[in-house]
């Protein structure tokens, strides 16, 4: 299908839709849940997809859902869609403002979602009309930002038998109509630590017949952060930052406990996979320097999102079908984590970001209270997920005729 052939369908479908879809994101705007308790979530996107004529699956939990669209006599491509909202309060003046205290869809995943099932029509109209040459797998995935969501989905199939997978996030830095996309490592990786340091405890005005905790666990927060950097590639962007610190309760007291805990990030794989052995191995050296006992609590939370190559390209032919010349534009990776990493660690595939900023508006940072975005992009990312499932798809026919 030609690029503007394309355009003119996605037109006329959008002009039917685009209000229903607004609608639907606004919904789930006011009724957000947090991981694995997408009950609701998951049953609107059951109900909608349904009545398309689809044939959804709910994952066993009850939350999330899996749905394919088309036959299997063809390749079969998988798009994601998380579905997840953040423990924060909602700080905007809307009318669709959050009605749950202390939960807000604060990263967009309500928008994805909307992007998602807006796709799902369309495609389904698609395979109706037997213009679909294979098989597109829909995943509407719980728990982003546990995370686990895309764990769980791996564990119960959601990714058997696809040969390619395609997700979205918003950028509020990138203005509405424009896509930044980057093949190889687009997010970090992201673990969580927490160190547990324990003494005798005593008095301080004799902290040399005891363990000095807090000066230990002080030069613990420090020197770790320190010692990573001269021990791993500085090209791999290893970072170390402490969010919490706790220890006495007293000032002339020295506690016999104190706890620590941070996130680690990083930007190389390998790197990623060794950080755990050499952090412990730097405490227990700092440690033992103070005469504490130290103990470290490693979570691991996910890998970089490495972009593959053909599938940015792929992207990138879509974008340039669905929004035309001019809309992709370059982006940075982040130390943001994202677990759509898993699915890239068994498929190739790729993730990109679609620009929800009003050209000269405000900027919304996510995971913030006031995260808000120009809903038009949510025809933008229909657009955009339609024109890369067709592209993925097409690809293979294309290339077997020319063989």
């Amino acid at each position: 299908m030609r690029g503007r052939e394309l355009r003119g369908e996605l037109d006329a479908f959008l002009t039917e839709t685009d209000q229903e879809l607004v609608a639907f994101r606004r919904d789930l705007h006011m009724h957000p849940e947090l991981a694995f308790a997408e009950y609701r979530t998951t049953q609107r996107i059951a109900e909608r997809l349904t009545a398309a004529g689809l044939m959804p699956s709910v994952l066993p939990r009850g939350t999330g859902l899996i749905c394919d669209v088309g036959s299997g006599d063809g390749p079969t491509v998988a798009l994601r869609a998380d579905i997840d909202a953040l423990p924060l309060h909602d700080e905007k003046d809307v009318p669709y403002r959050s009605t749950v205290p202390g939960a807000c869809h604060a990263c967009g995943h309500d928008v994805h979602t909307t992007i998602l099932l807006g796709t799902s029509i369309f495609l389904a109209q698609q395979a109706a009309a037997g213009l679909l040459p294979g098989r597109v797998r829909l995943i509407f995935q719980p728990a982003e930002e546990l995370p686990g969501g895309a764990l769980e989905v791996m564990a119960h199939g959601g990714i058997s038998g696809v040969e390619r997978i395609f997700g979205l996030h918003c950028d509020p830095r990138v203005d509405l109509g424009q896509v930044g996309l980057k093949p190889g490592p687009i997010t970090s990786a992201c673990d969580k630590l927490v160190i547990r340091v324990s003494g005798p405890g005593g008095h301080t005005a004799r902290p040399h017949l005891t363990a000095d905790l807090v000066f230990a666990l002080a030069k613990v927060l420090t020197e770790l952060p320190a010692a990573l950097s001269r021990r791993v590639d500085p090209r791999s962007s290893l970072s170390l930052v402490w969010g919490k610190v706790e220890a006495g309760t007293a000032a002339n007291a020295i506690p016999d406990e104190g706890v620590a805990e941070g996130t680690v990030r990083c930007l190389d794989e390998n790197a990623w996979h060794a950080a755990p052995d050499l952090i412990k191995s730097l405490l227990e050296s700092v440690a033992s320097a103070y005469g504490i006992e130290a103990t470290m609590e490693y979570t691991r939370g996910v890998p970089p999102v490495v972009n593959d190559e053909m599938s940015v390209d792929m992207l990138a032919e879509a974008v340039e079908r669905a929004l035309g010349p001019g809309a992709v534009v370059p982006t940075q990776q982040s130390l943001g984590g994202e677990d759509f990493a898993w699915y890239l660690e068994s498929i190739p595939g790729a993730l990109a970001r679609l620009g929800t900023r009003s050209p000269g508006g405000v900027t919304y940072d996510i995971h913030q209270g006031t995260f808000d975005v120009d809903e038009a992009a949510i025809g933008m990312g229909v657009r955009l997920m339609s024109a890369t499932a067709l592209t993925a798809l097409w690809e293979p026919v294309v290339d077997s005729i020319l063989a």
